[in-house]
């Protein structure tokens, strides 16, 4: 999210609207906040799995916001096909992973224990099926002799904040063509 938010600076297409959490202590709304962003935090926990109780109330400081993209970065919530389809074709999510590989959890143990010998993160749109949408970019890692995964995810969140920011800037512009670094 700091990389998004701290990129969207002159002539960048986009602007930073709200920046919103499902946890009330994030360091982004922090980081948010200092820059003048506002920020929302509704907390899903109280909702009790009630997942379309929880999306209504994001929904009010969303829509409040009137944002035209949406991005999710950290939001380790699955949305309902209702929220999804409301922001059909405006919703962006990264993934720590070289999708379709290892969609959801777990993904640099997973390359890892494949024996693969690269990783990386993708930016794609946010569709009903979880991890699935249109791929808008991907970078790559090469996976190291005795790497573990706390490894490869750090060399991979590098490749996000690079990769993240150049793939909002091309798609603000209307340029959907996948960016690989």
């Amino acid at each position: 999210m700091r990389a998004l938010v701290d990129s969207m600076t002159g002539d960048h297409p986009a602007r930073c609207v709200l920046v919103a959490s499902n946890d009330p202590i994030a360091a982004g709304l922090a980081h948010a906040a200092a820059r003048g962003i506002p920020t929302a935090a509704v907390e899903h926990r109280p909702f009790q799995g009630d997942r379309a109780a929880f999306e209504a109330a994001l929904l009010q400081p969303i829509l409040a916001a009137a944002p035209d993209i949406l991005c999710l970065a950290g939001f380790m919530r699955v949305l309902t096909p209702v929220f999804v389809q409301r922001f059909a074709g405006r919703m962006l999510n990264i993934h720590p992973s070289l999708l379709p590989r290892y969609p959801g959890l777990h993904t640099h143990q997973r390359a890892l224990d494949a024996g693969d010998s690269v990783a990386g993160c993708t930016v794609h749109e946010v569709t009903q099926v979880l991890d699935d949408g249109p791929i808008l970019g991907q970078a790559t890692v090469p996976i190291l002799p005795g790497d573990t995964a706390q490894d490869l995810a750090d060399r991979v969140l590098v490749q996000e904040h690079r990769l993240y920011p150049a793939v909002l800037r091309r798609f603000a512009s209307g340029d959907k063509t996948p960016l690989i670094l």
